[in-house]
């Protein structure tokens, strides 16, 4: 369940500029009158050629920082044999760079690297170096975030949500999430149980902010700025309070379950 909702992250992270761009260009031409002439530059660049570019520059970065991670000959280039945490923000920095310079998908780009990486040398326990410490980047960030986004709730800032931004964020939450989610596992071998707790807890959103912004750079929007805003951090906040909540005690409740399920080999007493 772990890696299955990290893998959704980095998937949802990477993936999900397509649709921005779309969303950007949509408002353009409902704003110009309409016209369904952007779709097709829109898949051939956007979704085609810069989603194509991520994957080859996460790729290509993912195998040569593999290779110095671990198969290096000089003993300086052989960074696994430091094991020094900060690594992990170079690395991202440096696909994510790359990929942007290119006019690719940078967030797909570092999504692939990591994925490269760990396969290059799995049992290395570089691997939980590296984890460790962004893991405790991302809570401190995500930290900030959240007390600036609080801050920016405090000012009075869903003031401007209505109601149909209201429903739009409750069905994202308790319909279009869970729905996708189960969906994306129909396929999956793991048990019912496991898939609904993938399906129900998802990431908080905070991309969102960062997808908004970019969007909002771009077009206004017919002056839906403030509505746009306020829909996101309603949302936001709402997955925090909701997922925050539940995901613990549900998580937990599963390792219960998968401990009890392993068989017992323990040696028996004659």
């Amino acid at each position: 369940m772990r890696i299955a909702l990290t893998s959704e992250a980095g998937l949802n992270d990477g993936l999900a500029f397509p649709f921005v761009y779309a969303a950007i260009a949509l408002a353009a031409a409902a704003g110009a009158g309409w016209s369904t002439e952007w779709i097709g530059r829109w898949a051939l660049t956007d979704v085609l050629g810069r989603c194509a570019v991520g994957l080859v520059v996460g790729a290509a970065v993912g195998w040569l920082l593999g290779w110095m991670f671990f198969r290096a000959k000089t003993p300086v280039l052989r960074l696994s044999e430091h094991m020094e945490g900060f690594v992990a923000l170079g690395a991202t920095f440096l696909s994510y760079g790359i990929a942007e310079v290119l006019h690719g998908y940078g967030f797909l780009s570092v999504f692939v690297t990591a994925c490269v990486v760990r396969a290059a040398e799995r049992s290395h326990g570089y691997h939980k170096v590296l984890h460790e410490f962004t893991e405790q980047i991302e809570r401190l960030l995500t930290a900030l975030l959240l007390f600036l986004l609080g801050g920016y709730l405090a000012t009075g800032a869903l003031s401007a949500l209505s109601m149909r931004g209201a429903a739009v964020g409750v069905l994202v939450l308790l319909v279009v999430r869970p729905l996708t989610g189960w969906l994306a596992q129909v396929k999956s071998t793991t048990g019912r149980p496991e898939r609904v707790v993938v399906a129900l807890f998802g990431i908080r959103g905070i991309g969102s902010l960062f997808y908004l912004s970019y969007a909002l750079g771009q077009n206004p929007f017919s002056g839906l700025e403030r509505e746009l805003w306020a829909v996101v951090a309603f949302t936001v906040v709402g997955s925090v309070a909701l997922h925050g909540v539940m995901a613990a005690p549900a998580i937990s409740r599963m390792e219960r379950r998968s401990r009890r399920a392993e068989p017992d080999t323990r040696p028996q007493a004659p």
